[in-house]
C-alpha cells in the first residue's frame, strides 16, 4: 500500500471534461488501493487560458467533500504549515512531509485526503 500517489491531470493537453473523467477514476482507483492522499497535478492556467481544469477540479472537489466522498483537499497554494487542513493533512498522512510543494505556494497542484478523518 503506498500512503501517496500522484496524477498528472495536465498530461496529454485534456479538455475539462477528459480532465475530471480521470480524476473520477484516480480518486477510485486510490481508495481501492488504500491511499491516503492523492496529490492532482492540474496546472494553474499559466497558458493564458485561465486554468479551466484546476477550477473544475476544485468544484468538483468540492461537491465530494460536501457529499462525504473525500474527506478534504488542501489546494496547493495552502499547503503550508500554517494551515491548518495540512497540519492534519500531515497528521493523518506523515510521509507527505517529504513532498516538495510543501510551503512552495503552487496553485497548480491540490491535495486529496482520502482517509476518513
Amino acid at each position: 500500500m503506498e500512503p501517496i500517489r500522484q496524477v498528472n491531470l495536465e498530461d496529454d493537453m485534456p479538455t475539462v471534461a477528459q480532465a475530471l473523467s480521470r480524476l473520477q477514476l484516480e480518486l477510485r482507483l486510490a481508495k481501492r488501493q488504500g491511499v491516503c492522499v492523492l496529490k492532482i497535478i492540474h496546472g494553474f492556467g499559466s497558458t493564458g487560458r485561465g486554468g479551466k481544469i484546476r477550477i473544475a477540479v476544485r468544484k468538483e472537489l468540492e461537491m465530494l467533500q460536501k457529499r462525504g466522498q473525500i474527506a478534504f483537499f488542501v489546494p496547493g497554494e495552502k499547503l503550508t504549515i500554517f494551515e491548518e487542513d495540512t497540519r492534519k493533512l500531515l497528521q493523518l498522512c506523515p510521509a507527505f512531509r517529504k513532498d516538495h510543494d510543501i510551503d512552495r505556494h503552487n496553485n497548480g497542484v491540490t491535495a486529496v485526503v482520502l482517509k476518513r478523518v
